[in-house]
C-alpha cells in the first residue's frame, strides 16, 4: 500500500480528513449519539445499546480516543467513556467553516 503524503497538506486539511474518518463509520456516529445521550458510559453499555462485540466497541472507542473526541476515566476495573468537550468544539468550528462554504452562484462552473 503506498503512503499517503500526509505532509503535502495543511494542518487543517490532515485535521478535516481525520475527523471525516472517525465520524465515516455509522459505529463511531452510534457511539457519539449515545455518549450525547448518556452523558457517560461503559464500554458494556454500548455493547448492550449498539448491539456490537466488545472488542469491536472497544477498538471503535480507541479511534475516538486517539482523535480526542471522547476520553475515558478509569473506575476500578471499567473505563468510563465521554465526550471531549473541548476537542468536540474544536473539531466543530473546524468542519462548520469547511462545511460552511458556499459556491457562488454568478460563478461559471463546469
Amino acid at each position: 500500500m503506498g503512503a499517503t503524503k500526509t505532509e503535502i497538506y495543511s494542518a487543517r486539511q490532515n485535521a478535516i480528513a481525520l475527523y471525516a474518518k472517525a465520524l465515516g463509520h455509522p459505529a463511531r456516529v452510534a457511539i457519539l449519539q449515545h455518549l450525547f445521550k448518556t452523558q457517560a458510559c461503559f464500554c458494556g453499555d454500548l455493547v448492550s445499546e449498539i448491539g456490537l462485540a466488545q472488542p469491536t466497541i472497544s477498538q471503535h472507542l480507541k479511534e475516538l480516543k486517539n482523535l480526542g473526541l471522547v476520553k475515558g476515566t478509569i473506575e476500578g476495573t471499567n473505563v468510563c467513556y465521554c465526550i471531549d468537550a473541548g476537542n468536540w468544539a474544536e473539531m466543530k468550528l473546524l468542519l462548520s467553516e469547511f462545511l460552511g462554504q458556499d459556491i457562488s452562484l454568478d460563478q461559471q462552473c463546469c
